[in-house]
Formats: C-alpha cells, structure tokens, sequence
C-alpha cells in the first residue's frame, strides 16, 4: 500500500512539473509577440520625418485621401501618420474635405 502511494506521489510530482514547464514555454511564445509591437518616437525630428513622408504621398496622389491610404502609401503606422497630418494643419498646407479625406492647400 505504502509503495502506490509513493508511486500516485511521483505521479503527481511528474504532473506538475510538466504543467509548470508547460505554462513557461506558453509565456515565452506570447512574450515576443507583445514586444513585436512597434513604438512611435514622439519627438519634434521624428514628427517633422512623418510630416514629410505624409506631405511627398498627397503630393504624388494629387488627391484626397483618407488616413489609412496616407499610412500605406508611405509606409508608416497610422499613428505616425496623425502626428504628420497634425504638423502639417498647423502649418496650414492641409486641408480636410467632408468625406474624413486630407489634401494639399
């Protein structure tokens, strides 16, 4: 009796070290992904790149285009593209149209 004890025991032992190695490599996957995400410097000369790129795609479109055209067009997130767009309205060379689109003044 005493030695199916120590066997269920070691059994169980087996068990959760397997669980534990288990949720470990499962932490380990979802790591990379979390820190795949890509950051936006926020700084005058980062902003000032965007707004360039932003400006060099309404330029070659000739037309109005909606946020997401400008971000694939110029190979930039979205969000780096709205801190381009917001430097540029400051500096009066855009203009919005009704339909959410941006183009030169």
């Amino acid at each position: 009796m005493a030695e199916k004890k120590a066997t269920t025991k070691k059994a169980a032992e087996v068990k959760e070290t397997k669980v534990a190695a288990k949720k470990s490599t499962t932490a380990k996957k979802a790591a990379p992904k979390a820190a795949a995400k890509a950051t936006v410097a926020v700084n005058a000369e980062n902003i000032g790149f965007k707004a360039g790129d932003v400006y060099q795609v309404l330029a070659a479109a000739e037309k109005a285009l909606a946020v997401k055209e400008i971000a694939k067009a110029a190979k930039i997130s979205e969000e780096e593209t709205l801190l381009g767009l917001g430097w540029l309205f400051k500096e009066g060379k855009l203009l919005s149209t009704e339909d959410n689109k941006v183009v030169l003044a």
